[in-house]
């Protein structure tokens, strides 16, 4: 996971003012394009390298600003209380506004000269909850939704999301019991074209590089299986053209 920052930022126009996003470029320029949904830290080091990451297996890769209303991109990720402040900011937050943004960036992402593909959505804890209720009002053509922390609340909505999805959860996860990430399987898989992976040991946000979160082996297995998904579920139109 290496950071690396955006190529640029853009501005998308919507009614409730212009959401700054950051954008990362794929080595080719153009492609199927992801959504990136931060965790409620904001668009820190770690969501930042995510977003690398995918922008370096050839995805375009939009990160909006969700705490942009808030005046915040992210939480100092060095500071003592990092975690009392994103829990802060996550309860001030608008969340009908905040799925409007996530709507918002999905359908520019669909009118970008530079996206030659389809458009799917990444979310990571609080993204993760929020990218499955942007998928549940609007299509996109792939769902990864690491440990949403928001879905022991909307999972009734499972039949509204009509992308293949693919979920991570922890079975030590302090903040979604067990039990609940089993009511939300049970949810989701309901529907077609879904994966749910549990991940032996591992608690909320355990992909997140910071010693009080990873978990390397989950963090590992997770990364590789959203890379195969998104490869069988994100394509670009010259791929289309081929089949």
């Amino acid at each position: 996971m290496t950071e690396l920052l955006p190529d640029r930022r853009l501005e998308i126009a919507t009614d409730g003012g212009s959401i700054p996003t950051q954008l990362w470029l794929p080595t080719a320029g153009t492609g199927a394009a992801v959504v990136v949904f931060q965790e409620i830290f904001g668009i820190g080091r770690y969501i930042r390298s995510r977003c690398a990451d995918l922008a370096a297996l050839g995805y375009l890769v939009l990160a909006p600003e969700i705490y942009w209303r808030l005046g915040v991109v992210a939480v100092d990720e060095d500071a003592e209380d990092m975690l009392p402040q994103g829990l802060a900011l996550a309860q001030r937050l608008d969340w009908d506004a905040a799925v409007a943004d996530g709507i918002a960036t999905v359908r520019h992402a669909r009118g970008m000269i530079e996206v030659t593909g389809d458009v799917g959505a990444v979310g990571f804890c609080f993204g993760g909850g929020l990218a499955f209720n942007v998928a549940a009002e609007e299509h996109v053509d792939a769902l990864v939704s690491y440990y949403g922390s928001a879905l022991p609340a909307l999972h009734f909505r499972a039949a509204d999301v009509d992308a293949p999805s693919l979920h991570h959860f922890g079975d030590a996860d302090a903040y979604i019991p067990v039990e609940v990430v089993h009511e939300i399987k049970a949810s989701v898989t309901a529907q077609p074209d879904v994966g749910f992976d549990i991940h032996p040991g591992a608690g909320h946000a355990f992909d997140n590089p910071m010693p009080m979160f990873h978990h390397r082996e989950a963090s590992e297995a997770a990364w590789a299986r959203t890379v195969t998904f998104l490869a069988e579920h994100l394509r670009s139109r010259a791929q289309y053209a081929t089949q």
